[in-house]
């Protein structure tokens, strides 16, 4: 094995030129393939197409519609949202939001379906219409409505009254990371317009469209400023501690090396980043550098005790060439074994750092020699302090061990107490920094309006036409019921609400009628009669299937993490 070493370094060493000639082309010819890698932040990448909980949600999908949404608060100065100015900015704003790019619903206060009874027949009309031309008798009855009808307070309007908010339902194509682009550059145009028209209304934008915009703009700036900014603190510890300009510069070009090739070979295999594993190059780069300071460092070393350079270099492989192996090997198992995980990105993270360490090991004991070889290495003075230092510390660990190893036993004893306290879990609002307008703007929309997290059932009568079934009725107002009772939850979207509202209306607006109807025949013509009354963009294709067997029921929550989801 000796032999195999030594052999192995003195052809480093002597062939150097051909060494770095053939580990450049190697790099080159990876490195193009940095042009084929990919960026998204689709939250499907997360998941592993036969993801029972991804399949669950493309049933709700292909059964009510797509998910994808924004939603725009629009908060007066004045503290109501009924008012003939705010009511009018709303109108347009909600006529303007029809223009968006894949939009395909648009729900707000202002066109929100009320239904009301008009003798025998049944009216169905925008809650707002021409605000301009209000009463103040009109703005109150409006108030009372808005802040009384569980299906829009605390999703279109505050319980308060003091903002009222927008949701544009979104139809995706299949890729949809340009069209996230295009949506939020609309929407962003779209509310600088609003905000020049009405100074007194201050507007925010969260959502999962406006998310998935903020992601990508995050990894965007991680890209551009986070990894140089590591490269530079990298590369100034490593000129500090080693006093060497040279050695540096030697460690900079395995670090060049080895990220350009991991990234390359990543492009090469068509990989597509996301925000789950966009930190591939900073930990390439980690590790890298404890490879090479290892071998940089020895080798000045031997300069300093009067070696020459190629002995000092040939010295530093040998003595650093096992421990380096062990170290990348065991790194390397380390994170293939995030093949074990259910979710692909991390998957791709560990695959990409094995391979780069493994790139690491190579250029460490090929490319680091060669150019430690051409370059005019120096010792400097501060080294033999420096020595001494570690000398003195090694001969105090030596000396005083039981101490210190019972001392470190009874230390690591009492930090493992601390292991059942950890969790693990989510919490996406908390993903961005609040440097960022969408973290603000959400923050708000949780704050003064409703939640952005969303608990989503499809609940099955078990037969067509069953929906409106009163056993059926009855026990999804009890789900409904029963979830508005929990502290976490914002506000309940549910089917048997509408039906209530029906049956008050077709019993002349009286509240006593205010509940589910008895009969399913009458409660089948109450639907049939109010779905015929709804303008063109306003159906319940959202929120009942076409069968009739099934409604959707929608839970918004306040910003908690996965565990207290769970």
């Amino acid at each position: 094995m000796t032999g195999i070493v030594e052999s192995f370094i003195e052809t480093i060493l002597r062939r150097r030129w051909l060494v770095l000639a053939l580990a450049a082309l190697v790099m080159m010819a990876l490195t193009a393939g940095v042009g084929f890698v990919g960026v998204t932040n689709d939250y499907r990448s997360l998941f592993d197409e036969d993801n029972p909980q991804l399949a669950s949600l493309d049933e709700l999908e292909a059964t009510f519609g797509t998910s994808n949404r924004a939603l725009i608060a629009v908060a007066p100065r004045n503290g109501s949202v009924f008012t003939r100015a705010t009511l009018g900015a709303l109108e347009d704003l909600t006529e303007a939001a029809w223009q968006t790019p894949y939009s395909m619903r648009v729900d707000s206060l202002s066109n929100h379906s009320h239904s009301q009874a008009d003798g025998d027949e049944l009216i169905v009309q925008p809650l707002v219409d021409d605000a301009d031309a209000l009463t103040d008798a009109d703005l109150e009855w409006i108030r009372e409505v808005a802040l009384n009808t569980p299906e829009i307070a605390g999703r279109l309007v505050s319980h308060d009254g003091e903002v009222a908010g927008l949701v544009i339902d979104f139809a995706l194509p299949e890729n949809p990371d340009a069209a996230v682009f295009e949506i939020t550059n609309h929407l962003d145009h779209l509310l600088d317009r609003a905000r020049a028209g009405n100074p007194d209304i201050s507007y925010y934008l969260t959502g999962d469209v406006p998310l998935n915009r903020a992601f990508a703009d995050a990894t965007r700036d991680d890209t551009e400023t986070l990894v140089p900014i590591v490269f530079a603190i990298i590369a100034g510890v490593a000129a500090i501690l080693l006093r060497s300009f040279m050695g540096t510069a030697a460690i900079v070009a395995v670090l060049i090396f080895t990220v350009n090739t991991t990234v390359g070979f990543a492009g090469w295999l068509g990989t597509v980043f996301n925000p789950a594993n966009s930190g591939v190059p900073i930990i390439v780069m980690t590790v890298a550098v404890a490879h090479s300071v290892h071998i940089v460092e020895k080798a000045l070393a031997g300069i300093g005790r009067g070696l020459d350079r190629n002995s000092a270099i040939a010295e530093s492989i040998r003595v650093n060439a096992w421990p380096v192996f062990l170290t990348s090997l065991t790194t390397v198992i380390g994170f293939l074994s995030l093949n074990a995980s259910d979710s692909p990105p991390f998957r791709v993270l560990g695959n990409l750092v094995a391979f780069g360490v493994f790139c690491a090991l190579v250029y460490s004991m090929t490319v680091l020699p060669a150019v430690l070889s051409v370059l005019p290495l120096r010792a400097r003075p501060g080294r033999a302090r420096m020595s001494g230092f570690f000398d003195r510390l090694g001969d105090f660990v030596v000396a005083r061990r039981t101490v210190l190893l019972w001392g470190s036993v009874v230390v690591a004893a009492v930090l493992i107490t601390g292991v059942p306290r950890l969790e693990l879990t989510d919490n996406w609002t908390s993903y961005l920094s609040e440097r960022y307008q969408f973290r603000k703007d959400t923050d708000f929309v949780i704050e003064n309006l409703t939640g952005i997290e969303t608990l989503e059932y499809t609940l099955h009568s078990g037969r067509d036409g069953g929906i409106t079934e009163p056993a059926y009725l009855g026990n999804v107002e009890a789900f409904a019921d029963w979830f508005r009772k929990q502290p976490e939850v914002l506000h309940v979207q549910a089917f048997p609400d509408i039906m209530k509202r029906l049956n008050k209306n077709m019993h002349a607006d009286d509240p006593d009628y205010y509940s589910l109807p008895d009969d399913p025949e009458l409660s089948a013509q109450y639907l049939l009669l109010y779905e015929l009354s709804l303008p063109f963009g306003r159906d319940l294709n959202n929120r009942i299937n076409i069968a009739k067997s099934a409604t959707r029921m929608t839970v918004v929550l306040r910003s908690l993490t996965s565990q207290a989801q769970r």
